[in-house]
């Protein structure tokens, strides 16, 4: 193939990054720091990017939209692992990553992603492929959320063949899933990776899809729910919570790993981690709590785009229970 027109995506994706970061500040109010980077001559990658980011925001304890697009003279694992073909072929990626962890224990977090990578095997042609997507983690479940969510990644996709949700949606349930754990991060979405197959114009088109789609899915899930009361029993409960997600992150997730292995900007990679974190030893929530109800009703996968998706019941809040290290942990 000729060699593709990494000029558009770029010009994309930095669009996409202006829009999502005045969304999200006209929703928190406090303006977005924003810290731009070059990488010298005689790094280990070379390229520019651009971290913006919230933190102790009136909505956003922490939220951030990063822009990278870096070169290399050899993809690492992490991007080989479907392509071992490439393994050590010069490279270039570029994308756009967010996630936002709200104050309130309700509003579930959200992350999305969409991004280009094209290898360039020595006396071949290059090699593009696109990847991307998002999925929400709720503390407190919502079906409506979860199905309005769902069949905004469902919408986006149509235009691009109706067995693509559906795979996707699949994709996401087996990619977000902390096996170590044996239990999903959250409600799951749209995942997807090492994607060409409808050609360079119409793969970097639903690219643009899933990215446009993201503060539609999003956004009025955060209005809904961004009012509702909440004590120190649900902030306990969301820290415990964004352990997996840091969990997840840490140990599982390939754009990390990418991150990383590639001689990334640490900060930036690390900016999706959540600012007040928790973990306790083996507890389990008492059945019957809304704590509970999100392991039986929502941590397990299911079909929320075709759901009914009946009213959630009003958000309350009963005692939580004691757990062991609670009770016994001075620390």
């Amino acid at each position: 193939m000729s060699d593709p027109d990494t000029a558009a995506v770029r010009a994309y994706l930095t669009q996409l990054q202006d829009r999502l970061v005045a969304a999200l500040q006209a929703e928190d109010g406090k303006p977005f720091v924003t810290d731009g980077w070059v990488r010298a001559p005689g790094e280990r990658l070379q390229g520019d990017g651009l971290t913006r980011l919230v933190e102790d925001g009136d909505v956003f304890e922490r939220g951030g939209c990063n822009f990278s697009h870096v070169r290399g003279p050899a993809l690492p694992p992490s991007a080989t692992a479907a392509r071992p073909q490439l393994a050590g072929a010069p490279f270039e990626a570029m994308g756009v990553s967010l996630v936002v962890h709200p104050r309130n224990p309700y509003v579930p977090t959200a992350h999305m992603n969409v991004r280009m990578f094209a290898a360039r095997p020595a006396g071949a042609a290059p090699v593009v492929w696109f990847g991307g997507g998002m999925d929400l983690t709720p503390y407190y479940g919502f079906e409506d959320d979860a199905a309005q969510f769902h069949r905004a990644c469902r919408d986006a996709l149509a235009p691009f063949g109706a067995e693509l949700y559906p795979r996707f949606k699949r994709w996401c349930d087996r990619y977000f899933f902390l096996a170590h754990r044996g239990e999903p991060r959250g409600v799951g979405g749209i995942f997807f990776d090492d994607f060409g197959e409808l050609g360079f114009e119409r793969s970097f088109a639903l690219m643009r899809a899933v990215g446009d789609a993201f503060d539609g899915a999003y956004l009025p899930i955060l209005r809904r729910r961004r009012e509702i009361a909440y004590g120190e029993r649900e902030r306990d409960f969301q820290a415990y919570r964004r352990g997996r997600y840091v969990e997840f992150n840490l140990v599982h997730d390939r754009g990390t790993l990418f991150g990383l292995q590639s001689g990334g900007r640490t900060e930036s990679i690390l900016m999706s981690m959540p600012p007040v974190v928790k973990w306790r030893y083996a507890w389990q929530p008492a059945p019957g709590t809304p704590e509970a109800r999100l392991y039986t009703d929502f941590l397990r996968p299911r079909e929320w785009a075709e759901d009914g998706a009946p009213p959630s019941p009003p958000a309350v809040s009963a005692p939580l229970p004691a757990t062991p290290a609670a009770a016994s942990d001075p620390s």
